[in-house]
């Protein structure tokens, strides 16, 4: 990533700057980007909590009632849609799944094998091409 020098050695800019977070409200099927906040974030269309979905996610279409359905789960699991280092220079998206036939096949897989969804939602599938 973009690197410059202080202090007679290079250092990430990412380390130096707070970046804004995506949050999401499911219902309503919209996101906003803001601080963190201990106090947490309310919906300004219903007033309900805003989950905190990460630095890297691109919010689906507010029309597409099948992708937030994939999104609510994923959210709902307790995973957020990182790709960032704790300084910000490795940045390499994690797996998460986008459809729902992503979903359903991990969901029958943690069914099977006992493993915790949240697990298993976070693993791509090796014989899929992305």
């Amino acid at each position: 990533m973009t690197k410059r020098r202080r202090y007679g050695q290079f250092v990430c800019t990412y380390a130096f700057v707070h970046y804004k977070l995506h949050y999401a409200c499911v219902p309503c099927r919209v996101s906003f980007k803001r601080h963190p906040s201990d106090a947490g974030h309310t919906c300004p269309r219903c007033a309900g909590p805003l989950l905190c979905a990460g630095h890297d996610f691109a919010a689906p279409r507010r029309s597409d009632r099948k992708a937030w359905s994939v999104v609510a789960v994923v959210l709902g699991a307790g995973l957020r849609y990182e790709g960032f280092e704790p300084c910000g220079c490795a940045r390499d998206p994690k797996f998460r799944p986008r459809i729902r036939a992503q979903l359903r096949a991990r969901r029958i897989a943690a069914a099977r094998t006992g493993t915790p969804l949240a697990e298993l939602l976070g693993q791509a599938d090796p014989l899929e091409t992305r």
